[in-house]
């Protein structure tokens, strides 16, 4: 494997590191609310993505497979990296999910707010993220 080959490889690990703290500090702006951290954190992890996904990294990858010389190493790293990238999808998949559940909750509460019929109720969340059925719904009717 030569310099060259070994630097591109060290790059890509070196980027599919930096997106898995972005992801974290991504996470952490979204609890905190700070959004403006939050959009700061975007046009880093786009140009990370871009990267990641470019045709140039990837023909370096089927280069670097065609010739024989140095292989376990070449294969070591690039397992390295897409353990990473592995991690960093899953990271983003749990930004997702607690945006939406924020997203959720926000439009509850203002369906909540703007509604006048007092049958309305928001819908409550148990420990495991679950929709918590309403007892009271049927009660009301009653009264």
């Amino acid at each position: 494997m030569t310099a060259k080959e070994l630097e591109h490889l060290s790059l890509a690990l070196d980027q599919a590191t930096r997106l898995k703290d972005l992801l974290e500090l991504e996470f952490s702006a979204l609890k905190t609310q700070d959004l403006a951290a939050f959009d700061n954190l975007q046009p880093l992890k786009i140009d990370i993505l871009s990267f990641l996904s470019s045709d140039d990294l990837s023909q370096q990858v089927k280069n670097y497979s065609d010739s024989s010389e140095n292989m376990s190493v070449h294969i070591s790293l690039w397992d390295d990296v897409m353990t990473i990238v592995s991690e960093c999808r899953d990271l983003h998949k749990r930004n997702e999910i607690f945006m939406l559940r924020k997203l959720e909750s926000i439009k509850g509460a203002l369906q909540t707010i703007q509604s006048p019929d007092p049958l309305n109720t928001v819908e409550v969340y148990d420990r495991l993220g679950k929709v918590r059925p309403n007892r009271n719904r049927g009660n009301m009717g009653k009264v």
